[in-house]
């Protein structure tokens, strides 16, 4: 189950750092259009200290918006291998 819980811990990992300042203040919405390539290389376990590492891949123009693929790495404190590796992909809408 520890693969559910890090990807639901996502959102709150990356984007929702300081809800006083977003991510991406102009954008009128911002869609989560999935993930690609989910892979938990070590498992989290309970009472683990995590961070994620968020790094730009693409940035395609669509209707009225960007389309943007980032690679989101999901660390473990003391832990060389990652939790989980994912490829998030959302539309900013303008």
């Amino acid at each position: 189950a520890h693969g559910f819980l890090t990807l639901a811990l996502l959102p709150r990992l990356t984007d929702s750092v300081d809800p006083q300042h977003p991510l991406f203040p102009t954008a009128k919405m911002v869609v989560n259009v999935g993930l690609n390539q989910v892979r938990f290389p070590y498992p989290v376990k309970s009472g683990d200290r995590l961070r994620a590492k968020s790094t730009l891949l693409k940035v395609t123009p669509v209707k009225k918006g960007l389309e943007i693929e980032r690679e989101i790495t999901v660390e473990i404190e003391g832990v060389r291998r990652p939790g989980c590796v994912v490829v998030s992909v959302i539309q900013l809408h303008f």
